[in-house]
């Protein structure tokens, strides 16, 4: 009888479930959307590489093109808080789009600069601006894409700094490719924007077979937030931020930014010939190194949350009197070595400020918040401007030294913050 039973009943009763190995793979939409991070550290970095090209070929003073360095910032700006707020109420991918034109209009714009020197300074305003919204956006994208149920990202610090990798690819490819192919290509400062429009546009395809992320209101109240435009100062998330990730988010790019646009114009006196391809190498390197920290990132998240931030501003700090021993000195490989450190700072920083504000910020408000971090992060930019103005009074190894000492007296602060926070706790 149970013989019979056993060989007369249905298929679907008798077969074995699949085993959970068998299972189809999460989508990792997170891959996609990652292009247009690594498009905007590459539409951030190509022009840094060329800033000794511009002052050889186009007769532009140093004043010049640390001012066209840091014009990117005054259009970084307002990219990154209209394009927060306008992410979380329109979505990720609308704001994703119209920066990925904007940001190819400006290498357009910079390409004619060689025939008209005057539209490199829309070039580079509209250049922070693309670059500013695809932040804002693509950084909150690519967090909820890594997240269920888009992804299966094991917290959300590991979704948060997958943005801040593909950003420094950008920065270390772009910048890279650019310096090479000004080194050897004809009409060097016109060929070698061609890359960033061609990787724009396969960002653009990557992102239309992505698909939103953005969480929808789901009641009157939330609307009602969500459209709000800040995150109002009185809130928990409001003073944290505040407290422990606003003082850390300059130093962000005040480290690349002294290793890309500072340091090369102190040491390249006896390259004869290759300074752009030196550039090149440490607008690589620097990024570069703050790639290969992300592993050291994750450990030290794991331990406590300051950690990687403290070690990130210990970094930037060793890294600024390794500059002005090379600025002292004029060393060239001296200055390389101080780049491959002040890059594992700006990685470390980046990661401890971006997981913060994936702990932070409600689900509505992610891109403000990511906004708001990346606009504190980029005024780190100006930094060589400030230089070049405070060397009427100071010299520049006296002034990187006196950077050292603010970048020390940072990690006090918020050390000592994160220690009395996890005590009360």
């Amino acid at each position: 009888m149970s013989k019979h039973a056993a060989t007369t009943a249905p298929p679907s009763v008798s077969a074995p479930a699949p085993p959970p190995d068998t299972a189809a793979p999460a989508p990792r939409h997170w891959l996609r959307a990652g292009w247009v991070m690594t498009a905007s550290g590459w539409s951030a970095n190509q022009f840094s590489a060329l800033l000794g090209a511009y002052r050889d070929e186009l007769g532009l003073t140093t004043a010049d093109t640390t001012a066209l360095f840091g014009i990117y910032v005054l259009g970084l700006i307002p990219g990154l808080l209209l394009g927060g707020p306008l992410a979380d109420r329109r979505g990720r991918r609308p704001v994703v789009f119209l920066a990925l034109g904007t940001s190819a209009l400006a290498t357009c714009l910079l390409m004619v600069g060689p025939s008209a020197a005057a539209f490199l300074w829309p070039g580079r305003f509209l250049t922070g601006i693309g670059a500013g919204a695809l932040l804002a956006a693509g950084s909150a994208w690519i967090k909820e894409l890594s997240s269920p149920p888009h992804g299966t990202a094991p917290n959300p610090g590991v979704a948060a700094r997958r943005s801040g990798l593909f950003l420094s690819a950008g920065f270390a490819t772009g910048g890279l490719a650019a310096s090479l192919i000004a080194q050897w290509a004809p009409q060097p400062m016109v060929t070698a924007y061609l890359p960033h429009l061609v990787l724009s546009a396969v960002a653009a395809l990557l992102a239309a077979r992505t698909p939103e992320s953005s969480p929808a209101p789901s009641s009157p109240a939330h609307s009602d937030t969500a459209h709000s435009g800040t995150v109002h100062s009185g809130t928990a998330p409001a003073r944290e931020f505040r407290r422990m990730v606003a003082p850390v988010a300059p130093w962000v790019f005040i480290a690349p930014a002294v290793a890309f646009a500072t340091l090369p114009g102190l040491v390249d006196a006896e390259l004869k010939g290759w300074e752009t391809v030196y550039a090149g190498v440490i607008t690589a390197v620097t990024p570069g190194a703050g790639i290969l920290v992300a592993p050291f990132a994750r450990s030290l998240a794991a331990r406590h949350r300051v950690a990687t931030g403290a070690t990130g501003l210990a970094a930037v700090a060793l890294g600024l009197l390794i500059s002005a021993l090379a600025a002292a000195q004029a060393q060239p490989v001296v200055a390389l070595l101080a780049s491959v450190v002040l890059g594992a700072g700006y990685g470390l920083c980046v990661a401890y400020g971006l997981t913060e504000v994936a702990a932070l910020a409600p689900p509505h408000q992610l891109a403000r918040l990511t906004s708001y971090f990346w606009t504190l992060a980029y005024l780190g930019f100006l930094a060589p401007y400030v230089i070049t103005l405070c060397t009427a009074v100071f010299s520049t190894p006296a002034i990187l030294l006196g950077a050292a000492v603010l970048a020390v007296v940072t990690l006090v602060a918020v050390t000592y913050r994160g220690t009395r926070q996890t005590h009360a706790r």
